[in-house]
């Protein structure tokens, strides 16, 4: 099994006092994998997510600095599931067709953008999942993040926490 933790929207600079919570380290700890959805801003923050496991994420388009370094997609295997990562899914409506289409072989799609926490079934049985944002709340009520346990090939579970 795969213990997964899901990220995105950190919007962590160098010039600010901004850091993830401490909320969010026993989750870090725990994890296998760390899936990161973009707006990291600083490659900094990925080298700290790398010191608790590997780390794969995506360009954000607040990630200028990160261009080059990052794919704007992936589409990777962790546990036998296939998971397809995207920054910015679009608008909601109509937002699981548009998932379904752009990974048409992906059983769970990470994504961020919107800093709202998403957790649901679209298409076919593909879990779209959004872990909103452990620093930058915006109109959400609290700071979260996700996780997924992947386990032969298929999601034993999927959860967004509040921090």
């Amino acid at each position: 099994m795969a213990h997964v933790v899901v990220l995105s929207d950190t919007h962590i600079r160098r010039a600010s006092s901004r850091r993830l919570p401490d909320a969010a380290y026993p989750y870090l700890e725990a994890a296998d994998v760390i899936l990161h959805a973009g707006d990291i801003v600083v490659s900094e923050v990925l080298d700290e997510l790398r010191g608790f496991a590997p780390v794969h994420a995506v360009l954000g388009n607040n990630d200028h600095e990160l261009v080059g370094l990052l794919p704007e997609i992936d589409l990777l295997d962790v546990a036998g599931v296939r998971v397809g990562m995207v920054h910015d899914s679009g608008p909601s409506t109509g937002r699981a067709g548009r998932l379904r289409r752009r990974f048409p072989d992906a059983d769970v799609v990470v994504f961020g953008h919107s800093h709202i926490p998403w957790d649901e079934v679209g298409l076919d049985g593909q879990l779209l999942f959004n872990p909103g944002s452990p620093t930058e709340r915006r109109a959400q009520p609290h700071h979260t993040l996700g996780t997924l346990d992947l386990e032969d090939g298929r999601v034993a579970a999927h959860a967004i926490h509040v921090l």
